[in-house]
Order: C-alpha cells, then structure tokens, then sequence
C-alpha cells in the first residue's frame, strides 16, 4: 500500500504499514431527531460533505517506523495553520488539513531514547488528518 502526503510540489512518502484506523467509522449521512411540542417525530437528515477523519497509525509499536527527519517535516507542514495538502491512499487522494480539534494531529515517539536524536533515528508516529 502507498501512501504519500503532498504540499505545493513536495511528497513525503509515508510508511506503508500506517493503517486508516477510522475508515469505516465515518457516518456519510447527519441525522438529528426531535420531538414537536405535540409528540410528533421530527427527522432531519443530509449528506455530510467534508469532516470525514483520517487517523494514519502503525499496528504496534514494531511496525511503521518513520525517520526524524520526515516526522521534523510533517511537524513544521503542522504548524501552518488550515494548511491544505492532498493524502494518496492506494492511488486515491484526498484533500486534508491536520486535525488539531481532536488532540495532538501528530503524535510521535522515538523507538529509542537518544540523548542526540539524529535526522536518521526512528520514531512511531500517528496522523490525524480530516478530508476538506
């Protein structure tokens, strides 16, 4: 599986073992529900258009290693307020933004402690982004 990140003219090929942990989570239809003052049911439903989360992480902490460097990229692309970006899953893309509302957009963890954390050295990380 292939999964990239692009922003402008620069793609971060991310692991291919992160996995789309919500995917089928995602409810296509809102639905609110009410009762009238007389008892009456009241449904309003439409087609939800954009929000849909994508949660990008590894299996366990074994699986889906990335380097400081590309995780120090994604990082600093974090940073950028509403920045819009194009997620490729298995050659479908999608339009994202992080999604801060729900915590950490990007969570890492270096697989091992260093005192001097090099470019090179490896970290768990997991995505959170929405579609736009």
């Amino acid at each position: 599986m292939a999964i990239t990140l692009t922003y402008n003219t620069t793609t971060i090929d991310l692991h291919p073992d992160l996995y789309w942990s919500d995917e089928l989570d995602w409810a296509p239809v809102e639905q609110s529900v009410q009762r009238s003052v007389s008892g009456a049911l009241i449904v309003m439903a439409s087609e939800r258009i954009a929000g849909r989360p994508i949660t990008l992480q590894p299996e366990d902490d074994a699986s889906a290693w990335m380097q400081r460097a590309t995780v120090a990229t994604l990082v600093s692309w974090g940073a950028v307020p509403e920045r819009q970006m194009t997620l490729t899953i298995n050659g479908t893309s999608y339009d994202v933004l992080f999604r801060h509302q729900d915590g950490a957009a990007i969570e890492a963890r270096p697989v091992v402690q260093y005192q001097d954390p090099q470019p090179t050295d490896f970290y768990t990380v997991t995505l959170r982004f929405m579609e736009v």
